[in-house]
């Protein structure tokens, strides 16, 4: 059995984040990624010489040693500007500060629904949340909606722990503002995005890659903490010193040893959405915006981007791209990939985004694990996890290792800060 003195499991950010401290600190390691190239949800894919990446990435990156890493490679910036569909309607983001475009009648009654919303102290839920800070009519006409097809889980069985500086909270100047003028500030918790120049996202990551011991292909199926003993798929075995994880723990937990039923009970009850990706290539030059939200119902997208716009070098000359998201709780599909694709058609038709003609192609492509679902009462099931993890002497980061709602620089911090 070969021996390892720091197995890292699995080699997206965060694992390449504490492969790169055990660096530092001289301490050898091997990130074992089961995938056939490193890079997870940041990793990207060709398709008839459009790049496309695991969904949209771009990064608004404060902390130093994010910085250091990722401005290595040479980079463009955008606004942080983006847009919303909704029954033939475009409105900037967030809706409730830019109801400009709708009739007067309606914006009266959305305004009105706003000033007597509930005073709602100690918000149980999600929906209580939203309820107190937008009104029923906003509320309920655009992000409970959005709720469903994001998460794929009612607004009432989600908590309020993850909503941070995630979205704007209302003010009746905002909202007033953008009900008599399209002009309206941008409220975005960043004012820039970052995207390379080349290479999709995952060339930000780039020298995390070169610089790591990877062994790719390398599925994890068997984990002995006691005994310090992994097992891969392909029959490999290998002994360690120290173990880090960034496997999602509903799936890590089955897979070792020794786990008492409370905390195999409790790793059940965490969720997760998946995502489907039908990447779109164009044969035309479009006029297209770098993200937008979808709240149509009968639209399975909730989101969408143009990697073309995120970079001239996703495309080839003269063509334009997008990517729409689907997102699902759980990891079985709701959709054929026909159903998905068909879906999207009637979406650029109805969005006048582009004629049939004009495309090219339609990817698909599936992500079995997306966004944690923060479902109530599932931070107390994820420190039973957590605990009995810490126990083993495993130290497990990253969004899916955390079971956090982590962004890419967070997660990169995470692994960094597991050694």
């Amino acid at each position: 059995m070969r021996h390892v003195p720091i197995a890292i499991l699995g080699g997206g950010i965060a694992g390449l984040g504490a492969a790169l401290r055990a660096q530092e600190l001289g301490l050898p390691a091997v990130v074992f990624e089961a995938g056939a190239s490193p890079g997870g949800l940041l990793d990207n894919f060709v398709v008839d010489g459009f790049r496309f990446d695991n969904a949209v990435h771009l990064s608004f990156a404060s902390e130093p040693e994010v910085r250091r890493i990722f401005d290595r490679t040479p980079y463009l910036t955008h606004p942080a500007d983006s847009q919303c569909f909704d029954r033939g309607v475009w409105l900037k983001h967030p809706v409730q500060n830019n109801l400009f475009p709708l009739p007067a009648a309606r914006k009266v009654e959305l305004i009105k629904s706003f000033l007597a919303r509930p005073d709602t102290i100690d918000p149980a839920n999600y929906e209580q949340w939203l309820l107190s800070q937008y009104g029923e009519d906003i509320a309920r006409s655009w992000p409970i909606s959005y709720t469903h097809k994001y998460w794929g889980t009612a607004p009432d069985r989600l908590s309020v722990s993850w909503i941070g500086n995630r979205m704007r909270r209302a003010e009746l100047d905002e909202i007033l503002f953008g009900a008599f003028t399209a002009e309206t500030p941008n409220t975005y918790y960043t004012k820039e995005m970052r995207y390379p120049e080349t290479g999709g996202y995952k060339a930000f990551i780039q020298p995390l890659i070169q610089q790591a011991n990877i062994e790719l292909n390398a599925r994890v199926v068997y984990v002995d903490p006691i005994a310090r003993r992994i097992d891969f798929a392909n029959g490999a075995q290998v002994s360690y010193e120290r173990l880090i994880n960034t496997l999602p723990l509903p799936s890590l937990v089955p897979m070792m040893a020794s786990v008492p039923d409370d905390v195999t009970a409790a790793a059940a009850t965490l969720e997760a959405t998946s995502i489907d990706l039908i990447s779109v290539g164009f044969k035309v030059p479009l006029d297209l915006d770098l993200w937008f939200y979808i709240y149509d119902a009968d639209i399975h997208a909730s989101r969408a981007y143009s990697p073309s716009v995120k970079s001239p070098e996703n495309a080839p000359p003269g063509c334009s791209s997008l990517q729409f998201e689907v997102y699902q709780r759980g990891r079985t599909a709701r959709f054929t990939v026909d159903e998905l694709k068909e879906n999207v058609r009637l979406a650029i038709r109805r969005m006048n985004i582009a004629a049939d003609q004009d495309i090219q192609f339609l990817h698909h492509k599936r992500l079995p694990w997306g966004n944690v679902i923060f479902d109530i009462g599932m931070e107390e099931n994820r420190q039973i996890v957590r605990k009995h993890l810490a126990v083993r002497g495993v130290a497990s980061c990253g969004r899916f290792g955390e079971w956090d709602y982590l962004w890419s620089n967070q997660s990169f911090l995470s692994g960094y800060q597991a050694l």
